[in-house]
């Protein structure tokens, strides 16, 4: 399943990467489940970032590796790649991109590839993803400026 959500921005893509730190990671997780961060090396290649969900009756974990980031003149962006996986996902990868815009803003792109074990599933699970990543939209606008239309 693909998810794609743009938040635009008014801050500089250098501004918004600035501000891609564990506070932020922290401001961006949603109120379910709760997430204890186990590790959070950041957002360049190499490093970890490992999650503890809790489900009240149980935890599960949560391991991505930064498998790539890059800087270009018109982009940056890092990818989180699922090493270790809670029960219901069987693969994971986000492409968090920050487009500068022709304003000198930033589009926030969340671009999302998961899988669960079973295709029904995918289906089930796409609507909780989706709002689990919408839940980012005014936290981004919040801490790096409104656009106004």
């Amino acid at each position: 399943m693909h998810i794609i959500l743009r938040t635009p921005v008014r801050q500089s893509p250098d501004q918004v990467w600035a501000g891609f730190d564990r506070t932020l990671f922290d401001r961006l997780s949603p109120p379910f489940p709760p997430v204890d961060v186990v590790r959070f090396d950041g957002c360049l290649r190499g490093d970890v970032v490992h999650l503890r969900l809790n489900f009240l009756l149980f935890r599960q974990d949560w391991i991505s590796n930064i498998v790539d980031q890059q800087t270009t003149a018109d982009e940056i962006y890092f990818v989180d790649q699922g090493t270790k996986l809670p029960f219901f996902l069987a693969y994971w990868h986000h492409r968090h991109r920050l487009l500068r815009d022709s304003t000198g803003g930033t589009c926030v792109v969340d671009d999302i590839t998961f899988r669960t074990p079973f295709r029904l599933t995918d289906y089930l699970i796409y609507p909780v993803m989706w709002l689990q990543f919408a839940y980012r939209k005014p936290i981004y606008r919040l801490i790096f400026g409104s656009v106004s239309k």
